[in-house]
């Protein structure tokens, strides 16, 4: 299963209480880091919104943005605390009284007294029952579009993977002939210097430039790893940091050709594969 970290939805929902706007956007980072932003008066749903991400989403940095706009059809209404307005106007006239000229007392400046008129508390139980729901959907939206993004970066990673097979199988081919034209160029240069060879001694020389020569082993290895490959793709599970470690393996064994190179061929077989390794571990990055 291969998922990307990169992905977006956004989804709506307009209702008699409001309209709300859930945005989720993911980018790629080494595990998880979620950003919530929401209105003070949902902040309450945060916990809840981390849980339900976690049990989807294992690597990115996912940033969930919710916009709530009340309907504006909502009846005002104002709450007054009768008891203690009636008190602030007793205190006003008990202070007058021995003034000799008292001003007028003006009902705005008691409405404005602290604690004397405060706005109803909204039930807002459905509003976030919507929210939670509408997340839902929208983290659903947000898993498809990862997916969708994923399965186009394993076929990239696939189609690297083949060309690198075939570049490595056309090597495994060439050795014995490579080892065939040295062993020609060397006695092409002996009997350019007109003299002559020790048998044994050249055997010797020849035995000693194919055990330097012999890159069988890091093919080997290079093959054992597009097997791997093989079978992350398949796995019902994150696979980014699978296929970075493998990423980083492709890529020694392709220094380590070219390190051994003794001819011009070997050395763009190593400069080819590392362009190929190159391209997938920049694809890789974004692979949950």
């Amino acid at each position: 299963m291969t998922n990307s970290m990169t992905g977006f939805s956004r989804c709506s929902s307009e209702q008699s209480t409001g309209s709300l706007v859930w945005e989720l956007r993911s980018v790629n980072h080494r595990y998880l880091d979620v950003v919530v932003k929401l209105p003070e008066d949902l902040r309450g749903l945060e916990t809840a919104i981390r849980q339900q991400l976690a049990e989807r989403i294992k690597r990115g940095k996912v940033e969930c943005h919710l916009r709530y706009k009340p309907a504006e059809n909502q009846p005002a209404e104002l709450l007054i605390n009768e008891e203690y307005a009636a008190a602030i106007l007793r205190a006003c006239q008990k202070i007058s009284k021995p003034l000799h000229q008292p001003s007028a007392m003006n009902v705005i400046e008691v409405l404005k007294w602290p604690g004397v008129v405060r706005e109803p508390e909204n039930d807002l139980t459905p509003v976030m029952s919507t929210a939670l729901s509408l997340f839902d959907q929208t983290l659903n939206e947000l898993c498809e579009s990862k997916k969708s993004e994923g399965q186009r970066l394993q076929e990239m990673l696939e189609e690297r993977c083949t060309a690198m097979k075939i570049i490595v199988s056309t090597e495994r081919k060439r050795r014995p002939e490579l080892l065939n034209k040295t062993r020609e160029k060397l006695l092409s240069r002996i009997k350019e210097l007109s003299v002559e060879h020790d048998e044994n001694r050249f055997e010797q020389e020849i035995a000693y430039i194919a055990q330097k020569m012999d890159v069988d082993e890091e093919l080997d290895r290079l093959g054992s790893h597009f097997v791997e490959l093989e079978k992350i793709f398949k796995r019902e599970e994150p696979i980014g940091r699978r296929l970075d470690f493998i990423m980083q393996e492709l890529n020694r064994e392709a220094n380590t050709l070219g390190a051994k190179s003794t001819d011009i061929e070997t050395t763009q077989v190593s400069v080819e594969l590392k362009v190929l390794i190159e391209q997938m571990r920049e694809q890789v990055q974004n692979i949950e």
